[in-house]
């Protein structure tokens, strides 16, 4: 039997603000930060509009350009991990129209000015004040100003146009459309290991150092006024592109430096699109990767798990 070992990944925060989220993920490998990156992506669970019933549209788009653009309006989502999906609703038979499973919007303007009326987001009403467009978190509409902040823009009306509909949002993810991502960015990268070799270093000239330091596209080496020593200033800056090395090789001084990347340790950047606030996507991600294993551990203990996978059902359960 072999030898098995289990990790105990950690996390280290680096910085959090509500759209954005930096942290380290260590004690771990590339298959689990990569399976991270996707849950967070296509797997966290929000609210887009899904279903659009539009009575009135003279406007110069057609009604399909409309529920398009309704649809992609971020919403915000702290609640979708509560609710239903409305393929398995059982209080609405699946329709999607209940307060278990779907959010009712209604939109209802025309203009009467000579002036171009823009229709945005703020003009989307919301039968739950819980769920709004992104845009009109904290926008109260009895405010003066409330009309001078600019919405997402849904269409543009002339005088005696009109746009009125009803808009249902149901809970989704990323898998199915991409509307309902709540990602705008999630990268990782391996944390890199420098190594300068001193000694090779101290063979270069001044201006040597400088046109070494220099051929790095980003900043991560530079020059100590005091001690004219080459320092690294910023490794993570690194991205990987050999550009150090191979001046180092062409000024015939191969071995100057050394740059691996650290395979257990990982640098995570998360971008929200303000459905849900990075931190608490994150968490989402880590609670659904769980589920996800949990629910293979209790297939492997299954008689269609042993057909399925044979000897290696059996491994996991402890045998040999």
């Amino acid at each position: 039997m072999e030898a098995s070992y289990q990790r105990f990944p950690t996390v280290r925060i680096r910085d959090l603000k509500d759209d954005f989220l930096k942290f380290e993920l260590r004690d771990t490998d590339a298959s689990i930060a990569n399976a991270l990156r996707r849950v967070i992506i296509a797997e966290v669970p929000t609210l887009a509009i899904d279903l659009v019933e539009i009575e009135a549209n003279s406007s110069v788009l057609n009604d399909e350009f409309i529920a398009h653009r309704l649809g992609l309006i971020p919403l915000t989502s702290d609640k979708a991990m509560e609710m239903r999906y409305s393929r398995d609703c059982d209080e609405c038979d699946g329709d999607g129209r209940c307060d278990y499973c779907s959010i009712e919007f209604t939109l209802s303007v025309k203009c009467t000015s000579e002036e171009t009326l823009d229709v945005t987001s703020h003009d989307l009403q919301s039968s739950d004040s819980q769920v709004v467009p992104v845009d009109s978190i904290g926008h109260d509409p009895d405010i003066e100003n409330f009309n001078q902040k600019k919405g997402i823009l849904i269409v543009k009306l002339r005088k005696g146009q009109e746009l009125k509909l009803r808009a249902i949002a149901r809970k989704g993810i990323a898998k199915d459309h991409a509307k309902w991502s709540p990602a705008a960015t999630v990268t990782f990268q391996y944390e890199p290991d420098i190594h300068i070799n001193e000694n090779l270093m101290e063979t270069l000239s001044l201006e040597e150092k400088r046109e070494w330091v220099d051929s790095s596209p980003t900043k991560v080496f530079e020059i100590n006024p005091e001690t004219q020593q080459v320092e690294v200033v910023d490794p993570e800056a690194y991205t990987y592109d050999d550009e150090v090395i191979k001046k180092a090789e062409a000024m015939g001084k191969p071995g100057l430096v050394e740059i691996y990347g650290k395979e257990d340790s990982f640098i995570f950047t998360v971008e929200s699109t303000g459905a849900i606030k990075a931190a608490q996507m994150f968490l989402n991600a880590i609670e659904i990767l769980r589920s996800k294993l949990d629910a293979v551990k209790l297939n492997f203990g299954s008689d269609e798990a042993d057909e399925q996978f044979g000897d290696l059902g059996a491994h996991m359960r402890g045998g040999f």
